[in-house]
């Protein structure tokens, strides 16, 4: 199960207030040149989905909404609009300016390359 935590979240830039915040599940992979972050965000659209960089932290934030008939009576729901948060520390190895992203059917998926200095390189040895 998920972990809920109480978040403090602006709204509408003015007054403060506290909800349960989801951390989503997520997988992390690397490669020589980055990671790549797949967080599942169900019943999360574009719309209401936020993906920033503050300062060395990689943050993700989306509430999700769950449609419901008008013709029927919802008698028990956990999954009304649910607000998801995840944040990772960025290492100065990475490039925050070329992170990518893409969502596709609830799940998020981050592409965060790795500075080119960072990146392993071969180096051609002459012979002489």
């Amino acid at each position: 199960m998920n972990e809920r935590n109480k978040l403090v979240v602006e709204q509408d830039g003015r007054s403060k207030e506290q909800r349960p915040a989801t951390l989503p599940a997520v997988d992390i992979f690397e490669d020589a040149t980055g990671v790549t972050v797949i967080a599942d965000l169900p019943g999360v659209t574009k719309e209401r989905l936020n993906v920033k960089v503050e300062s060395e932290m990689l943050v993700i934030e989306g509430e999700a909404s769950v449609q419901v008939p008008s013709d029927v009576r919802l008698i028990h729901g956990e999954l009304r609009e649910p607000l998801f948060r995840r944040s990772f520390r960025l290492g100065p190895e990475f490039d925050k300016d070329a992170i990518s992203a893409s969502l596709k059917q609830g799940i998020l998926t981050l592409r965060v390359p790795r500075v080119r200095e960072a990146q392993p390189r071969r180096i051609p040895v002459t012979v002489l």
